[in-house]
């Protein structure tokens, strides 16, 4: 089955750019996905294809209007099969590993692409199946770089587009850990060596260090996943002991 991913822009000639070379190009030319980019300027009704008005209220920069932005999204949502729609926007939720997992098992994506200073907020009160979703803390000049981002994520965990299917497991934000470092040859770097653990040929001794070391990583530079991992480490045990101990104990 083919991923079929839409991206609604003011600028549809981004597309697929860079997702057209390396294993996402590969992967398009085998027809592993399809990419289709819509330009939002056609919905306009007016004959200047206007999209966007001053803020109500004042305030710098230009807002996208809902009823242009509407019939783009209504439009493509008719059109296609019942894909995921998300809206990149600084004011979405940050997108996780686990939800693009989630995407990418299924039919496909449809993004749309915010510019200047954003939607006309009535957009996803009256579109409720829009998920509004953000890189992390930065503000991008427009949503393309983002749904770039996005689509590269899913396509690389589209079947037969990794070499090795391990490769899309063992990385980092899988089970809410960092990966553990990598080291390649030569063994000895600037008078820096290869650990000798990873030198030893002891795969149990090699999973133990990589576990051991992804953990630490985790606590030293992402506190928040690290407290989201030991908290899900704990949950299992505590309910086993309730389980244990049974009712009226």
């Amino acid at each position: 089955m083919t991923f079929a991913a839409t991206v609604l822009t003011l600028y549809p000639e981004m597309f697929p750019g860079p997702l057209g070379v390396s294993m996402a190009g590969r992967a398009l030319e085998r027809g592993d996905w399809s990419c289709e980019a819509v330009q939002i300027r056609d919905f306009a009704t007016d004959r200047h294809r206007t999209v966007d008005d001053t803020p109500a209220g004042g305030g710098a920069g230009m807002v996208l209007k809902a009823d242009v932005l509407a019939a783009a999204v209504d439009r493509v949502r008719a059109d296609g099969p019942a894909r995921p729609m998300l809206a990149l926007t600084p004011r979405g939720a940050p997108i996780t590993q686990a939800r693009i997992r989630e995407i990418a098992e299924g039919p496909g994506i449809a993004l749309l692409c915010g510019r200047f200073e954003g939607f006309d907020e009535r957009l996803f009160e009256g579109r409720p199946f829009i998920e509004q979703v953000s890189l992390g803390d930065i503000v991008l000049s427009g949503g393309e770089p983002a749904a770039i981002a996005i689509l590269d994520a899913c396509i690389r965990l589209l079947p037969g587009v990794m070499g090795a299917p391990s490769s899309g497991v063992e990385e980092s934000f899988e089970d809410d850990l960092l990966e553990y470092p990598h080291y390649t040859r030569p063994q000895e770097w600037e008078g820096r060596t290869i650990p000798e653990v990873l030198r030893s040929g002891d795969h149990a001794k090699i999973a133990a260090w990589r576990k051991a070391r992804a953990e630490e990583d985790t606590r030293l530079r992402r506190p928040d996943l690290w407290e989201r991992y030991s908290n899900a480490r704990a949950q299992p045990a505590s309910g086993a002991r309730h389980d244990k101990e049974g009712p009226g104990t």
